[in-house]
C-alpha cells in the first residue's frame, strides 16, 4: 500500500499546483462513480454541490470531489473537473447529455501568494489529467499549496500546512483512505502536543491558550479552512456517507486547536466505491484514524 487515498479500488487523484502564487488545487475521481456524502462543519464554507449528497435528493452517485485553494473564486476549477469528465464520457445521463457530478469546497489562501491567480478551470482539468494510482506529494502541493496553519496572530507568526494522505487496511480486506488539505486559524496537535502552529519569540504560542486569555487583535475573518475526503470499497448509502463524513470531524477534534470556529470553512466529503461488508463501528472509527494520520502527514508530523 502506498499510504495514500490512492489505495481504495476505484479511485484515482491528482494535483495542479503555482507554486509561485502559492495557490492549487487536488481532484479526487471516481471513474465508476461513487456514493457520496458530506458534513459542512465550519462557520465560513465555500462549497458547490453538496446539497444534492442530501439523503432523500435524486443523485446517487459523483464522479469526481474537488478540493481548491484560491477561495470562493477556486470553485471556477470544478468547472474544469466537469468539461474532463464530459470528455471522457462520464456523468448523469440526463438523456439529452451527461452531466459529471462534482461537489467540491475552497480553502482561503489568497494571502500568502498572487491573490490574482487563483485555480480555473483549465486548473481542475491539469489536476484530471495528473490523476493516476501513483501517492500524491504530501505538504505544499494540490489545494495545500498554500495553506498555512496558526494564524491567529498574524501571517508572521503561521507556519506552513497542506496536502496529507493516508490508507489503511480494514478487516476482511477493505480499504479506507483520506486526503485532506490543512489550513486552520488554529494549532495542529499530536496526542496534546502542537508540532505545528503559530510561533512566538519562545516557541509555540498555543492558539486556544491564548484565544481564551483575551485574544489577539487580528482579524481573523474567513482566512482559514481544512477540508478533506474519506474514501472506502465498503458498501455505504448516502446516509452512511453523510455519517462517515461526520466522523472525519472527530480526526479534525483531536488535531486542530481550536476546531470549527466561526472563521474556518471546515468541510468533510466521503465515497463509497465498492461492495464490501464491515460493521459501520468499526468503518468509524477507522475513518477518524485515517484522517487524524491525513492531517498530521499534512504539516510534516506524521509517519
Amino acid at each position: 500500500m502506498k499510504n495514500c487515498i490512492v489505495d481504495v479500488p476505484g479511485i484515482l487523484a491528482g494535483h495542479w499546483q503555482d507554486q509561485k502564487a502559492k495557490t492549487g488545487c487536488t481532484v479526487i475521481l471516481c471513474p465508476e462513480g461513487a456514493v457520496g456524502g458530506v458534513d459542512v462543519r465550519g462557520g465560513a464554507p465555500g462549497t458547490r454541490e453538496t446539497d444534492l449528497l442530501k439523503p432523500g435528493c435524486l443523485v446517487e452517485k459523483v464522479n469526481a470531489v474537488l478540493l481548491t485553494g484560491g477561495s470562493a473564486f477556486g470553485l471556477d476549477a470544478a468547472g474544469g473537473v466537469m468539461k474532463y469528465l464530459e470528455g471522457i464520457g462520464q456523468g448523469m445521463d440526463v438523456g439529452v447529455a451527461r452531466v459529471p457530478i462534482v461537489p467540491a469546497a475552497v480553502l482561503f489562501d489568497l494571502g500568502v501568494g498572487d491573490a490574482a491567480v487563483r485555480p480555473d478551470a483549465a486548473a481542475g482539468q491539469a489536476a484530471c489529467r495528473a490523476a493516476g494510482k501513483e501517492a500524491l506529494l504530501q505538504g505544499p502541493y494540490g489545494a495545500g499549496c498554500g495553506a498555512t496553519v496558526g494564524k491567529a496572530f498574524g501571517p508572521a507568526c503561521a507556519m506552513p500546512g497542506g496536502f496529507g494522505s493516508a490508507s489503511m487496511a480494514l478487516p476482511g480486506g477493505g480499504v479506507i483512505g483520506a486526503a485532506v488539505a490543512v489550513n486552520a486559524l488554529g494549532d495542529i496537535v499530536d496526542k496534546g502536543r502542537i508540532v505545528a502552529g503559530a510561533r512566538g519569540p519562545r516557541g509555540f504560542i498555543d492558539t486556544a491558550a491564548a484565544l481564551m486569555a483575551g485574544g489577539p487583535a487580528e482579524d481573523m475573518r474567513g482566512r482559514n479552512t481544512t477540508i478533506g475526503v474519506l474514501a472506502t470499497d465498503i458498501k455505504l448509502d448516502k446516509a452512511r456517507c453523510a455519517r462517515l463524513s461526520y466522523m472525519a470531524h472527530d480526526a479534525l477534534g483531536m488535531t486542530v486547536s481550536p476546531p470549527h470556529t466561526l472563521h474556518d470553512g471546515d468541510t468533510f466529503f466521503s465515497l463509497s466505491t465498492g461492495e464490501r461488508e464491515l460493521d459501520f463501528t468499526i468503518l468509524s472509527a477507522a475513518a477518524v484514524e485515517v484522517m487524524r494520520r491525513a492531517i498530521l502527514r499534512a504539516v510534516g508530523a506524521g509517519e
